[in-house]
């Protein structure tokens, strides 16, 4: 048993531990299918605390000769499985974190020195029969092991990307190269491999590292295919734990859902977890990153970008070209490259369908309008954000004078004047207007009641008396009144048959002579 080399499964058993444990051992059961066979080179990457980590210690935990898993599996969900014990605790295992290397090497640039070193040792130790040469590195101890052995190893590079994502001197950087060729490149050396498994925050560097990690097959934000469902939260598995921490499920999924995958709803374990623990919905993930990421790539101010972030930080989602992103944390050449940039990081969430991107929860959107606050380009979309509080407000109070002078403001600043008198330029600045209100409402765009489509349907998340359904309906160049009667007429409301409490209607009209809203509010009781 070593550290690196057939390490112990004390990772795993301090998880378990824990107080909130979801069981995500039937990655194991995929992973196996992968064993020894030409695509058992795999790339795990997604944002920071999103699992990544908990996943190589289940890895470890099964896979490495250095411990006696089985009493700890037993009651898990792999142990059901037909493969479970095909390779359990039966294969050499190699892991490396990279970044926790890098941060404790004594010399940064002879890093590599000194964890090669440390490996070494421990083939040393483990296979006493092995006549090892001073200078072997890492690969070609495997090799030797191979070679004597017949024995394979699983290797495990966690956060492999923290020397390569970032701007490092030129002989680490070449060193770090050299290393992953040595590893993965090598035909002599590939039979001794019977898994690899590399985890990011990006996927693979596309002009500097692609070369050296090409046969790997990528499971992405983006596209995680049959691995989706183990890395974050599941919603089937976030629902119990709601349950037993008497915490409202359909705030918590506003909160922290938001990255579907592969037919999954993902939400983001940490801050699930300490949602669970505290009790609070709170911005968790926040303080394990920052809104200086969105800040430093949106103030480059890319062509069609401030466009598109207004509307996102509205609801909506945008179109995106996730393809001409290099993957790296530096080079960047259009919106697209940011934002693609983005979603890898968390920050946006990625519909593959519509080739779309979105604010995907509250936690995030609220980095979002911290962004907003020390960006100068966006200084009138910050304003409109923090008026939105009391134009939400007054539209609860009945208030049509203030709902139509806020919107005046609003059209101004969302719009070009080429774009002003579009329709969709109206319903542009009522989203953003209302974006205060996606704090507690689900909002519905063009929602179908069977009699038509309604506008704009805003419904409680957790219903009060302080926040009552809202029924939007837009008119452009008519009446406020006409609309009133549209709502009435085609019986928007009906729409919300599950919905039990009062309702307001809001009928909004633009009229492109005067450029003036004009707002009319009526209550409805249900």
């Amino acid at each position: 048993m070593g550290i690196y080399l057939n390490p112990s499964n004390v990772g795993f058993k301090e998880i378990l531990a824990g107080d909130i444990f979801v069981d995500k051992t039937m990655l194991i059961s995929e992973l196996n299918k992968f064993i020894e066979k030409g695509n058992k080179y795999i790339c795990v990457s997604r944002p920071r605390r999103f699992g990544k980590t908990i996943a190589t210690n289940i890895m470890c935990a099964y896979y490495s000769k250095g411990c006696d898993s089985r009493e700890i599996f037993s009651k898990l969900k792999i142990s059901k499985a037909k493969n479970y014990e095909q390779y359990l605790n039966k294969l050499n295992f190699i892991a490396i974190d990279v970044a926790s290397e890098y941060q404790n090497a004594n010399v940064k640039d002879n890093m590599l020195v000194e964890l090669t070193d440390f490996v070494r040792s421990e083939f040393v130790e483990q296979f006493p029969k092995i006549k090892f040469d001073p200078n072997d590195t890492i690969a070609k101890c495997m090799l030797r092991v191979y070679a004597a052995t017949g024995e394979t190893f699983v290797i495990i590079l966690d956060e492999y990307d923290c020397l390569v994502r970032d701007t490092f001197g030129t002989h680490l950087f070449a060193d770090y190269l050299e290393f992953l060729n040595g590893l993965f490149k090598s035909n002599t050396l590939k039979p001794a491999i019977s898994l690899a498994y590399l985890t990011g925050i990006l996927p693979i560097v596309r002009d500097r590292v692609q070369s050296k990690l090409n046969n790997f097959r990528e499971y992405t934000i983006l596209d995680a295919f049959n691995l989706a469902e183990f890395v974050g939260f599941t919603e089937q598995e976030v629902k119990p734990l709601c349950t037993k921490y008497k915490v409202d499920f359909a705030q918590c999924k506003k909160e922290y859902d938001g990255y579907a995958q592969n037919g999954f709803e993902i939400y983001n374990p940490e801050s699930v977890v300490m949602c669970m623990e505290t009790q609070k919905f709170g911005n968790f993930w926040g303080k394990t990153s920052t809104y200086k990421v969105i800040t430093d790539r949106l103030k480059h101010n890319y062509k069609g970008a401030k466009e598109d972030v207004i509307k996102m930080i509205a609801g909506e989602e945008v179109k995106v070209n996730v393809t001409t992103y290099m993957n790296t944390m530096t080079d960047f050449e259009s919106k697209d490259d940011v934002f693609t940039y983005l979603i890898n990081l968390g920050y946006l969430a990625y519909n593959a369908t519509k080739g779309t991107c979105r604010i995907p929860n509250l936690e995030v959107r609220k980095e979002w309008y911290n962004a907003m606050t020390i960006l100068p380009d966006y200084s009138k979309t910050d304003e409109i954000i923090k008026a939105s509080e009391e134009l939400l407000e007054q539209t609860l109070l009945k208030n049509s004078d203030a709902v139509a002078k806020a919107l005046d403001e609003t059209h101004i600043h969302v719009t070009s004047n080429r774009n002003y008198n579009n329709e969709n330029a109206l319903a542009a600045a009522v989203y953003i207007a209302f974006v205060h209100a996606l704090n507690y409402y689900n909002c519905f765009k063009e929602l179908s009641t069977g009699k038509g489509f309604a506008d704009l349907v805003y419904v409680p998340v957790v219903k009060s008396p302080e926040h009552p359904a809202i029924i939007i309906e837009l008119k452009h160049n008519q009446s406020t009144g006409k609309a009133l009667q549209q709502i009435q007429n085609k019986q928007y409301f009906d729409a919300l048959n599950n919905y039990k409490g009062n309702l307001l209607f809001v009928a909004i009209n633009y009229d492109e002579d005067t450029k003036k809203h004009e707002c009319e509010i009526s209550e409805w009781e249900k």
